[in-house]
């Protein structure tokens, strides 16, 4: 939530969340996600670190922390992965949100339906079940090694980036402070 952003909270908040990533990493086993109506900032994030996104026609994506002066750490390092540096930035960069058809272009959403619950559920009886739970274990494993490699050594620079040089900055704090009152941010660019 908006409120965790704030100066005096921003390091526990993401050293909890980034916390739920690294237990993930060490389970190491197929994830998916659903999702319906937004899914926005760390939801986001939540939901790519999953293998597999299955969507309602009307989901939303995106990485709006841009708009509160703000970036997120995880989606930094994954977005890249998932959709490509290009891509990876417009979302981080522009804050703009996506829909479900244009993530599935993307390749961040494995299936758009009006009923992503009953897809996910016929996905997994058809291609998760019928395997290995050992060799589902290491596959897993396998297939995201360099992602996860990649997220392991980088998330603690990125969470001390935010915290002691980001949050420091007037700018974090007022888009931040805006966004809870309710009013436009003053930028002074620092």
């Amino acid at each position: 939530s908006v409120p965790e952003h704030q100066k005096e909270f921003a390091p526990h908040m993401l050293a909890t969340f980034h916390d739920l990533f690294r237990t993930l990493i060490a389970v190491n086993k197929p994830c998916f996600a659903l999702v319906r109506g937004q899914c926005l900032g760390g939801g986001l994030e939540l939901a790519m670190f999953c293998h597999w996104i299955f969507a309602s026609e009307d989901a939303k994506f995106g990485q709006p922390e841009i708009n509160l002066a703000v970036f997120p750490p995880v989606a930094s390092l994954l977005l890249p992965h998932r959709i490509g540096q290009s891509a990876a930035d417009d979302l981080a960069l522009t804050g703009r949100s996506i829909t479900a058809q244009e993530a599935k272009q993307l390749g961040l959403v494995h299936s758009v339906s009006s009923n992503p619950q009953a897809e996910l559920e016929e996905f997994i009886a058809k291609h998760i079940l019928p395997k290995s739970a050992t060799a589902l274990h290491f596959a897993a494993r396998a297939s995201r090694y360099e992602m996860h490699q990649v997220f392991l050594q980088s998330i603690a620079a990125l969470e001390k980036m935010y915290v002691q040089e980001l949050m420091e900055t007037a700018d974090a704090n007022e888009g931040i402070k805006a966004f809870l009152e309710k009013r436009k941010p003053v930028w002074k660019n620092q």
